[in-house]
């Protein structure tokens, strides 16, 4: 029994300051793993407030950022862990920096769909469930992410479209302004009176709630055509009720205006024919039989 207890103090003081320093590493290591985790959390608390404050910040910009400051606080613990076990942490760092460029060469068209994303979760040109426009693509937008967003076109298609392709490209957004105008045209006779046409326009226009009064309606001619004189009804709705009133006002318009005895134009062409001169020759160019 006294030989075991010597043979342990012996390794206890060849060995005590190895054990001792290790110890000391794994503690410092626990205390670096509870900090990040505390700094973490107290991030997404910070993160929420802002989302339930005056800030207002968008939901997928919210869980992005969280993600962010998850893996960043992550690769910092570790690093300082590494260190602490005495890893070379600048080989590390220098390993990790030449392959993210070369993953960056590599994947250079999907970086850009990210730096599209962020910039425009930051910008805000559109956010969820708003109708947007841009090049080919148009629909409302069901969620916006890193590397693209989704959209939902108006017949229930599904669009998934790269973030590059909606920051690069001019954009139309239908529900960011609280009002839009709305122009209804109709084409009439040239012998059909104006006036008449002009006051069944101003009556719809009296009839109709959902026509904002400021901007004031208008009545104008538009244009004076080959087959028909273009007459405007012009007015401002707000951006809900923009299809719904713009639908029904169509389907009345046309009503309104031929209850009133007026005609709507449509194109014409006259074609004149002409008689074949003597002498004239045919499509393969021999002379055409005159008898």
């Amino acid at each position: 029994m006294e030989g075991l207890q010597g043979s342990i103090l012996q390794l206890w003081e060849k060995y005590s300051q190895s054990v001792l320093g290790l110890g000391r590493r794994i503690i410092i290591a626990v205390l670096i793993i509870i900090t990040g985790r505390i700094v973490i959390f107290v991030a997404r608390r910070l993160i929420r407030r802002a989302v339930t404050g005056k800030f207002h910040i968008d939901d997928t910009f919210t869980t992005i950022l969280k993600r962010v400051i998850e893996y960043g606080v992550l690769i910092i613990c570790i690093i300082m862990i590494l260190d602490i076990f005495g890893v070379n942490t600048a080989s590390l760092i220098a390993i990790l920096g030449a392959a993210g460029i070369a993953v960056g060469f590599a994947l250079r068209d999907t970086l850009s769909n990210i730096a599209a994303g962020i910039i425009i979760l930051f910008l805000r040109p559109f956010k969820k469930g708003e109708f947007i426009e841009c090049g080919s693509v148009i629909g409302t937008v069901e969620e916006i992410g890193l590397f693209s967003a989704i959209l939902k076109t108006s017949d229930g298609i599904y669009i998934s479209a790269p973030n590059s392709s909606l920051w690069g490209t001019p954009l139309k957004n239908y529900s960011r302004n609280p009002q839009q105008r709305m122009d209804i045209t109709v084409s009439i006779s040239y012998l059909d009176s104006i006036d008449t046409a002009f006051g069944v326009l101003r009556e719809i226009i009296d009839q109709e709630k959902r026509f904002l009064k400021e901007p004031a309606p208008q009545v104008m001619v538009q244009s004076l055509g080959e087959s028909g004189i273009g007459i405007t009804l012009r007015a401002w709705v707000s951006s809900d009720a923009y299809w719904d009133t713009y639908r029904a006002q169509m389907k009345n318009v046309k009503e309104k205006i031929q209850e009133a005895g007026l005609t709507i134009a449509f194109p014409r062409r006259m074609i004149h024919l002409a008689k074949d001169s003597p002498g004239s020759t045919g499509t393969l160019g021999t002379p055409l039989d005159n008898k």
